[in-house]
């Protein structure tokens, strides 16, 4: 199985897709699927696949990977790095990579669907394989579920799934409760008077504003966060002008948010809305500045008894060392989104990628921040081995300690 899982991550990350646009990817899920005598759905959410596998009596189980790859040129100096260039929704040109390592999640289901549609003796109930499109939009799972995942599948017991990190190949991080943070994403539009920038006492400067309103932001966290809660704000982008000499009249942001708690959530929202219209207010702009929700997504809360059930048959196959507690995951996933519609718990765990040996190099240089690229970085990198071994497996175990025992004559 080596061989061909290393075939099928190569091909997929060397042809990434962006979100909603994984016709090839899904193309290839399809071929696989029904070669293994699934009953295969396509075109679900837009390019969702999902597979079941129906055998005898017991529980539903749903694995679940995602495909999207994101708008960023690589840099890994990897034999098989992506060259695909494609325009994205906001028509900008990139260099297209799985930099979230999607590749790796596609390729450990689909190893995981070939062992257990071999392994049909060992297990007694149904199987659903999702792979879902467009996780990073956060709206993938979303679009399946709205166009009618679960009235051509059965509604799972459980649903189960992990994701690649930048932890060491070989271990696993199980956390039960508030496992990976929900996510909103918000777009502001500050209005200001343009000019020449000779002359700014014409104008209302809106890169001013803008500059003051991305300080005033950074507050929210260190001043009306509780030290026991936690949430981070982010200006990703800031947008204004187009020459030195001229003030626009115009400036926009992009902020995101990160949170566990939806009281926290609600809190960092509010202070947005009343710093960005508070920082208009004070620099005289000539209207008020608009402030528009983007994306939005749950946090990923793991049942707690299921989430120690499943922990203990990992560390039972794999080692009690192996698998570790990460707690919070800072990153945001919509897969919780898949069980909240179909009233099921949740588990899903951190899968290391990372060559253990560099891993352990910086972890004792006590540079792990600086020397291991994280997930988004156009030099992340997993190492495709032992890492979608141990994705195959961890998938199987925690699928099979959730399935029946076939009956016995």
């Amino acid at each position: 199985m080596r061989q061909s899982l290393h075939e099928t991550y190569v091909d997929l990350h060397s042809n990434p897709e962006l979100s909603f646009e994984e016709h090839r990817t899904a193309s290839r899920v399809v071929e696989r699927l029904a070669a293994l005598d699934y009953v295969v759905h396509a075109g679900i959410g837009g390019t969702g696949v999902v597979g079941v596998l129906v055998n005898g009596d017991g529980p539903c189980v749903l694995l679940r990977a995602d495909m999207d790859a994101l708008p960023v040129t690589e840099d890994t100096g990897l034999p098989y790095a992506s060259t695909v260039r494609a325009t994205t929704a906001d028509g900008v040109e990139s260099g297209i990579m799985h930099a979230c390592g999607h590749d790796v999640h596609v390729t450990a289901l689909l190893g995981a669907a070939d062992l257990l549609a071999q392994g049909r003796s060992a297990w007694s109930g149904t199987l659903v394989v999702v792979f879902q499109p467009a996780e990073e939009l956060g709206r993938g799972a979303r679009a399946m579920v709205d166009d009618g995942l679960y009235d051509l599948v059965p509604r799972p017991d459980i649903v189960l799934g992990q994701h690649v990190a930048p932890v060491a190949a070989g271990l696993l991080g199980v956390h039960g409760g508030p496992a990976f943070a929900g996510t909103d994403s918000v777009d502001v539009r500050l209005v200001g008077r343009g000019g020449h920038g000779s002359r700014p006492e014409a104008t209302v400067d809106p890169v001013v504003m803008a500059a003051s309103t991305v300080l005033r932001l950074q507050t929210i966290v260190s001043r009306e966060v509780a030290a026991g809660d936690a949430a981070v704000v982010t200006v990703g982008t800031m947008q204004a002008g187009t020459k030195d000499n001229i003030i626009p009249d115009e400036a926009y942001l992009g902020v995101n948010i990160r949170s566990y708690d939806e009281g926290v959530r609600d809190r960092v929202l509010a202070s947005i809305e009343r710093i960005v219209h508070g920082e208009a207010a004070a620099a005289g702009a000539p209207q008020p500045p608009q402030v528009t929700a983007r994306d939005s997504f749950p946090p990923v809360v793991n049942d707690l008894v299921e989430t120690e059930r499943t922990r203990a048959a990992l560390a039972a196959h794999f080692g009690a060392d192996r698998v570790i507690d990460p707690g919070p995951v800072s990153g945001s996933e919509d897969v919780s989104v898949l069980a909240t519609a179909a009233g099921a718990p949740i588990v899903f765990w951190l899968l290391g990628g990372w060559d253990p040996a560099a891993y352990q190099a910086a972890a004792r240089a006590g540079t792990v921040d600086r020397d291991i690229p994280s997930n988004h970085s156009p030099r992340f990198a997993p190492v495709p081995h032992p890492t979608l071994e141990i994705g195959v497996e961890a998938l199987v175990v925690a699928a099979l300690d959730h399935f029946g025992r076939p009956a016995t004559d």
